[in-house]
């Protein structure tokens, strides 16, 4: 499986964001699909994620200037971030809960990641 991350780069503080992902492979289905972070010297952590369902969770420190949306028939996810702060840079990780078949579980995967820096 591929989650492969785009969108990310130089932005200025007070700007947006706007991150897209797509999951290939032979993907039978996806449960969860969002977003981690890791920050220079910290560990990854949890930004936002989007069940089939449509249920999100959204981080304390974004939940204010964060949307995530999905499209389930292309296998992506979708994350726009506003308002921008120097304390948004890091690598920004797609993120799924996959299964390849029928009697599968559901595993978790990460991209290889993008890098997000904001200038102040």
């Amino acid at each position: 499986v591929q989650l492969q991350a785009s969108g990310g780069g130089l932005v200025q503080a007070g700007g947006s964001l706007r991150l897209s992902c797509a999951a290939s492979g032979s993907i039978f289905d996806i449960n969860v699909m969002g977003w981690y972070r890791q920050a220079p010297g910290k560990q990854r952590e949890l930004v936002t994620t989007i069940t089939t369902g449509g249920r999100t969770i959204y981080a304390d420190s974004v939940k204010d200037r964060l949307t995530i949306s999905r499209d389930k028939a292309r296998k992506m996810v979708f994350m726009q971030l506003n308002s921008l702060k120097a304390e948004d840079t890091g690598v920004y990780y797609c993120y799924g809960n996959i299964k390849f078949d029928l009697t599968d579980r559901y595993s978790d995967y990460w991209g290889q990641g993008t890098q997000v820096t904001v200038s102040s």
